[in-house]
């Protein structure tokens, strides 16, 4: 399997310094390094994704998940009627939006399932994995899931 870091819909996370990659089960992953700002303050804000929607979206809540898929798990293709945006907090998942290439999620990466899109997988590894789901929702809308027959 040919597996990529970050490309459209994810990023790994990117600590300002101190970011140190280690090899699990053949697979770079980053393991973020906590590390003082630079300038000595207390508190370090980075961005870890700023990711622009198709269009406007009148979002009236926003309902979080924490989901878990048991080991070697495939999702299967599946489409979401709003933007997902999610944070892998354990575990590991192979994630690809249909056409794209594929990424290897781990702890602390952030991904981007688009509305309508065909989420090709959204695979747990060897340990499963667990992340925070952030589904973004208009007034009187559920999340909801599709599996297409194809």
């Amino acid at each position: 399997m040919s597996t990529s870091r970050a490309p459209h819909g994810a990023a790994p996370s990117e600590p300002a310094t101190g970011d140190v990659r280690t090899e699990h089960a053949g697979h770079e992953a980053a393991q973020p390094q906590p590390q003082p700002p630079a300038d000595g303050a207390p508190i370090s804000r980075v961005i870890v994704m700023d990711q622009a929607l198709p269009r406007p979206l009148a979002t009236r809540r926003v309902e979080i998940r924490r989901i878990t898929i048991a080991p070697g798990h495939a999702s299967g293709l599946h489409v979401h009627n709003g933007p997902v945006f999610g944070s892998i907090e354990t575990g590991s998942a192979v994630y690809r939006i249909e056409g794209e290439p594929e990424t290897l999620l781990g702890p602390g990466d952030v991904f981007y399932e688009p509305e309508g899109v065909r989420i090709a997988r959204f695979d747990a590894g060897e340990d499963g994995v667990t992340f925070l789901g952030y589904f973004l929702l208009a007034e009187g809308v559920d999340a909801g899931l599709v599996f297409p027959e194809d």
